[in-house]
């Protein structure tokens, strides 16, 4: 039943899009990526160096050394939906680097009830199938160093494919653009999602569609508009890395999350609104990490028509040896937020070790 109600919201949500840009488009693509950049609450922009810099800041290419694969699952919604991630990225030579990844966030095994009922207006359970609706963001990425010392940039081409079983399925396309500098131990970096915004076009089975149009009285009497746009996005961040005695060291982070409309988010105008964030992680011999941040401050509006701030803190943990990375990150620690908490693991290789 969880299933079937969660199929009823999806279907009403995304059917109901218009031809205008809107505020929240292709979100699971917002979500995040890697147990370590997520225990840090997404504060990654400016210090991302590795087979994430894909998703993270395409420019962080230009820091690899060999050939990465990443891995990741989580389950949201109490196990309902299940977000899966796989990338891969190398150099390739000392001025250039190269990556391609693939993101789906998925519902599996919905009812379809939607014939439950046969023409003489008897129940037949029999008339119960399953679906799935599936959100797909394949991405290749390049990144190139600057011919000013200290800058790298980067840029992602993705497309997006998104499918609500027979019902309704779409293709999107998109680029997003990074940059990096780095002077001593301060780290900058800029990322740019969505830049020309995403396009992203629906087909929609008009044979299916009618027999769900009447399921709400007076609801969903027309069939809605074929496209979707997402808008541009920016992260602005700045890192520092701290080496304590040669053993330790404290990673300290912060982004600045913009959407060029009027959100929640914790400063908000008809212009832009911001969302902050911040990150630390401490390391030990480049072997154990310990991570922790707070991100998501929202408005929230209560009961008694008042708003208090929520956030998000998230904490996570990292064992690295011998070029496998394995990472754990808990989000929304103490459902402090109006986000719902999910476990996380990710893990990343190194595969220049498999040629010692």
């Amino acid at each position: 039943m969880k299933k079937a109600s969660l199929f009823v919201l999806l279907l009403a949500s995304t059917l109901n899009y218009s031809q205008a840009v809107r505020k929240y488009s292709n979100e699971f693509m917002n979500i995040g990526v890697d147990a370590a950049a997520l225990g840090m609450s997404n504060t990654v922009v400016a210090s991302t160096d590795d087979v994430n810099s894909g998703y993270w800041n395409p420019a962080g290419l230009m820091h690899l050394e060999d050939h990465q694969v990443s891995l990741m699952h989580a389950n949201y919604f109490a196990n309902i939906a299940q977000y899966d991630y796989l990338a891969y990225a190398s150099p390739i030579d000392d001025q250039s680097a190269w990556g391609i990844s693939l993101i789906r966030f998925g519902v599996d095994d919905i009812l379809n009830t939607t014939e439950l009922i046969d023409s003489q207006g008897n129940i037949d359970y029999n008339r119960i199938s399953l679906f799935s609706t599936a959100d797909y963001g394949f991405t290749f990425s390049y990144a190139r160093k600057l011919p000013v010392p200290g800058f790298q940039y980067g840029a992602n081409a993705k497309v997006i494919r998104r499918i609500i079983g027979k019902f309704a399925s779409s293709w999107g396309f998109g680029f997003d653009v990074g940059l990096q500098f780095k002077k001593n131990n301060w780290q900058f970096g800029l990322m740019l999602r969505d830049i020309i915004t995403t396009y992203n076009v629906w087909n929609i089975d008009e044979e299916e569609y009618k027999k769900i149009a009447n399921a709400v009285p007076g609801e969903n009497q027309e069939l809605p508009e074929s496209t979707e746009i997402t808008a541009p996005k920016a992260q602005l961040g700045i890192a520092k890395k701290f080496i304590i005695r040669y053993d330790y060291s404290i990673l300290a982070a912060a982004n600045m999350n913009m959407r060029f409309t009027k959100t929640n988010d914790l400063i908000s105008t008809d212009f832009v609104s911001i969302d902050p964030a911040i990150g630390l992680e401490f390391g030990y011999t480049d072997l154990v990490f310990v991570r922790a941040g707070a991100g998501n401050f929202q408005n929230v509006e209560q009961l008694d028509s008042t708003e208090k701030v929520g956030f998000q803190p998230n904490i996570g943990l990292g064992f690295k040896y011998k070029g496998i990375q394995i990472d754990y990150a808990l989000t929304d620690l103490g459902n402090q937020s109006t986000a719902l908490y999910s476990n996380i693991f990710s893990v990343k290789v190194d595969l220049g070790l498999f040629r010692n």
